[in-house]
Formats: structure tokens, C-alpha cells, sequence
């Protein structure tokens, strides 16, 4: 898996805003990344030195449609990425 495939997008929220204060930043990956490809993916993709990743599943929720048909949404996992003090991961 290339390291421009496990990053999804930088997630921007509430809470990732005030977690970027402390270096820390929320990202989207693919479910099937460990934490050492994560590590490897945001070191070359954004230039920055990584000091832990922690991570979060979260199995797709279950929507009813209007015809009463039941779909699942596409599972998807979470990474908590904390980087070196004085790095920052540009986010346009």
C-alpha cells in the first residue's frame, strides 16, 4: 500500500482544532493500516517527525431509507497522530 493511499483526509473538527494546540492531529485512514504504516505515511506525506499514533475503529452506523430497506455505512478507522513540539501539519 503506498503511503498517498492509508491518509484519507486531515480531519477538521472542534476537537481536532484544539488538539492541533498540543501537536496532536485527527486523521481519516483506511481501515487496514497498522500504526507503522500510519507513522511511515504522515513522516513522507507531510515532512513531520512522529512520536505516537494512536488509533480508532468505527464499524458503519446502520441508516433505515425511506422504503424501509436497511443499508450499513462503510466502516472507516481514526488516527490520533502525535507529532514532535514545534512541528505542524499544514492543513489548506
Amino acid at each position: 500500500m503506498k503511503h498517498t493511499d492509508i491518509i484519507r483526509r486531515v480531519m477538521i473538527t472542534e476537537k481536532g482544532t484544539k488538539m492541533a494546540l498540543d501537536n496532536r492531529y485527527m486523521l481519516e485512514v483506511v481501515p487496514e493500516a497498522n500504526k507503522y504504516e500510519i507513522k511511515q505515511a504522515v513522516e513522507a506525506q507531510f515532512g513531520v517527525h512522529v512520536l505516537a499514533v494512536r488509533t480508532q475503529t468505527y464499524k458503519g452506523e446502520l441508516r433505515v431509507l425511506r422504503n424501509r430497506r436497511t443499508v450499513r455505512e462503510s466502516k472507516w478507522k481514526r488516527a490520533i497522530v502525535t507529532v514532535k513540539p514545534g512541528e505542524r501539519i499544514e492543513v489548506i
